[in-house]
């Protein structure tokens, strides 16, 4: 919590939900243990419930919550898991109204509506780009974070230092539009989209730079969430692809670069409409994400062939166990290596 405070204050282009995501894993986790609940499937059903908890305290997005445990957090659902899922998620969503004192939408409201004349034409643009852009982000994090494993232990400083001093490069080439987890400019797209008066401008090339800024942040290895950086440049994205719709069409085409880029990230086509769907309190164009968010999740396997979740999961497993192999194998080492001293010395003597 502490690191990931910090990391925003500095400007790194993170999320909050990543920390939430793992802290309430850890919690239901370590409860589990205390109370010596039996069964090893319950154990592993708290880690997905406090998991889905996470996400729901983190947006106001329930059914998100149940959604990302299922589609990503489990790899095979176990039915006698669902109502701990659903309990947790339902207490973290009243809990987040008992602080926040009311309910909320987190992007605010759209006033995205279905036009069918041209609503599937923005629905593959949105798909197909926001497919290819999203994979080649979780591409470049993947390869990128497993080039980088290898120095984190030994030259951390240069690490931090060369992600720093581009992380403040991208800030000031964008205005400062970079910083942050992009909940004000993506908010400001989403709700002022296809209005007259709308002063949420934020130029052509916001969704790059809020996508480089999110790939310096993440390999510094500041603990953070990609949800909300993500959420952030799929805004951009749709509104720089409005200008090639109608006006009156452009609030529909942001919510649908949100749902295709989000969508390309994380391969969890499900996952991505229903969180865009209850940030925005848009329930007309359901079908359009759907078919958009399944689109976008094609598109990115062809360029990125792994889940980004399953992808780092597994690099930070092969560090771990490189570690582990290298503790073992040192002791050993250096044994054969006293040992093959010693008989040098003893045939020299001879």
């Amino acid at each position: 919590m502490l690191l990931c405070s910090l990391g925003l204050l500095s400007g790194a282009a993170i999320g909050r939900e990543g920390p939430t995501v793992h802290l309430g894993a850890a919690i239901m986790y370590s409860l589990g243990r205390y109370a010596h609940i039996p069964g090893e499937y319950l154990e592993r059903g708290l880690i997905m419930a406090g998991g889905g908890a996470g996400i729901a305290a983190a947006f106001n997005t329930p059914l998100a919550g149940i959604i990302f445990t299922i589609e990503e957090m489990a790899r095979s659902f176990d039915r006698r898991n669902s109502s701990l899922i659903l309990i947790a998620v339902i207490f973290a969503g009243m809990t987040a109204l008992v602080v926040h004192q009311s309910n909320y939408d987190y992007y605010g409201t759209s006033p995205a509506e279905l036009d069918f004349s041209w609503v599937w034409l923005g629905v593959v643009v949105c798909g197909i780009t926001g497919g290819f852009l999203g994979g080649g982000f979780s591409q470049v994090l993947i390869s990128g974070s497993r080039r980088l494993l290898p120095f984190m232990k030994d030259r951390w400083l240069l690490v931090a230092l060369s992600c720093g001093l581009a992380l403040a490069l991208v800030g000031l080439l964008s205005d400062g539009l970079s910083y942050g987890s992009g909940y004000i400019e993506a908010k400001a797209i989403v709700s002022c989209a296809g209005h007259d008066k709308c002063h949420a401008d934020m130029g052509l090339l916001y969704p790059l730079y809020k996508l480089f800024a999110t790939v310096v942040s993440y390999l510094s290895g500041i603990p953070g969430g990609i949800f909300a950086p993500s959420l952030a440049t799929g805004a951009g994205l749709g509104s720089d692809l409005a200008m090639l719709f109608p006006k009156e069409l452009a609030s529909t085409v942001v919510v649908l670069g949100m749902v295709a880029y989000f969508s390309g990230v994380v391969q969890a086509p499900i996952t991505a409409f229903v969180i865009v769907m209850e940030m925005t309190d848009n329930h007309e164009l359901v079908l359009a994400m759907m078919a958009t968010s399944l689109l976008a999740s094609g598109t990115s396997k062809l360029v990125c062939s792994k889940p980004i979740y399953h992808a780092l999961a597994e690099n930070f497993i092969r560090a771990l166990a490189h570690e582990k192999m290298q503790k073992i194998e040192k002791p050993e080492s250096e044994t054969d290596r006293s040992e093959t001293a010693e008989a040098q010395s003893t045939q020299r003597k001879t």
